[in-house]
């Protein structure tokens, strides 16, 4: 297989990816709705919360690796080709998930920093953003987690989607992400 895309499938690269952002998107969620769990102030529930920053700066940080491999490998083709309107639907559903994977990890960014917490990232601490702001600090987490909430109606919608693709419209879209011979 190849690293980079092919008219008719991902190429090793994206496949990767897209899977690895999976994983790390539930681990964050995972490590987020688990931490409600243990006492505040728990050796625990602060392992938790870490584990929440770092996962979720990664996915930060890796999507723009999905993002220069969308500009610079073609998207492979979907065969048969879906309707005009359902393309729309996937270029924008496509649009809140990039969103959702920059979005979300940055206002975390930000509410630590206005918080005037460090930002932990695997042993290294990340500079703050903006100054030290409660009040502000609060607004964003407020944000933070009502894109938290979306991206489980998101990410579900486009999992109901790829499903929908492989047994109802019966085409190549779910096929072309799943990782093994073309």
């Amino acid at each position: 297989m190849s690293l980079k895309n092919a008219p008719s499938r991902y190429g090793s690269l994206s496949i990767a990816l897209h899977w690895l952002m999976l994983v790390l998107i539930a681990a964050v969620y995972a490590c987020i709705e688990l931490k409600g769990n243990f006492p505040k102030g728990s050796e625990t529930r602060d392992l938790l919360k870490q584990w929440h920053f770092m996962l979720g700066m990664a996915v930060f940080f890796l999507v723009w690796l999905r993002l220069i491999g969308r500009m610079i490998s073609p998207t492979p083709t979907i065969q048969p080709a879906p309707a005009s309107w359902q393309n729309a639907v996937s270029k924008l559903m496509h649009l809140a998930l990039y969103a959702l994977m920059i979005g979300t990890p940055l206002a975390g960014w930000l509410i630590l920093s206005a918080a005037g917490k460090t930002v932990p990232f695997f042993g290294l601490e990340l500079p703050g953003l903006i100054g030290p702001n409660k009040e502000l600090a609060g607004q964003i987490k407020e944000l933070h987690e009502l894109a938290g909430t979306a991206g489980y109606w998101l990410i579900g919608l486009h999992a109901v989607a790829a499903l929908f693709h492989h047994y109802v419209s019966r085409d190549n879209t779910l096929v072309r992400m799943l990782p093994g011979k073309s």
